[in-house]
């Protein structure tokens, strides 16, 4: 999944539709937001929201593809800003201290995940495919970087990772720890 890529552009009516939908699904959760509250908050009429996404599932998927159009975004900002391929590696942890100062109800991702455990849930299928992308890339990033063991030490970063991202909110210094251990790892691989 690219992340919503193939979609078409937003109206303006779209995408007030899109960012009333992440402040309201983020901050209350998905399942206790109805398209009331969403076409309310929006300024658009419940019609001209089914119209545009057919259902509250078609919304829920926007809006996690929209954010993850942007988590990949600032991932790939943060691996391209990195000196080495080595750097390169613990890349997505500099994107997640970011993420999280703006971010500071953990994960939409994980949330998803537990609001919408049902796996055909097509919302559950988008935050599913994030994360599988997340572990991807930081197999693709390790083998760049020559470390051994690129899949092993992939799992081990993103197992580190999903775990500041879920901790990150019950203590602050959570995140800054991961990537610390991280970097151990990674230097650990290298010279492995």
């Amino acid at each position: 999944m690219d992340s919503g890529s193939d979609a078409p552009p937003l109206t303006p009516a779209g995408r007030r539709i899109v960012d009333a939908a992440e402040e309201l699904f983020y901050e209350r959760g998905i399942t206790a937001v109805g398209v009331d509250l969403i076409a309310e908050h929006s300024g658009v009429t419940k019609r001209t929201l089914y119209n545009r996404f057919g259902s509250k599932d078609g919304l829920v998927v926007a809006y996690l593809a929209e954010r993850d159009r942007r988590w990949r975004s600032e991932v790939r900002a943060a691996v391209d800003a990195g000196g080495s391929a080595e750097e390169a590696v613990t890349a997505p942890f500099e994107a997640l201290r970011s993420w999280t100062s703006r971010y500071t109800r953990g994960c939409a991702f994980l949330n998803a995940l537990a609001e919408l455990p049902d796996p055909r849930h097509p919302g559950h299928r988008v935050a599913a495919e994030q994360k599988r992308w997340l572990l991807s890339l930081f197999e693709e990033l390790a083998t760049a970087a020559g470390c051994c063991e690129p899949p092993t030490l992939a799992t081990r970063l993103f197992v580190l990772h999903e775990g500041a991202v879920a901790t990150g909110p019950l203590s602050p210094g959570t995140v800054a720890a991961a990537a610390d251990l991280a970097r151990e790892l990674v230097r650990a691989a290298v010279r492995g």
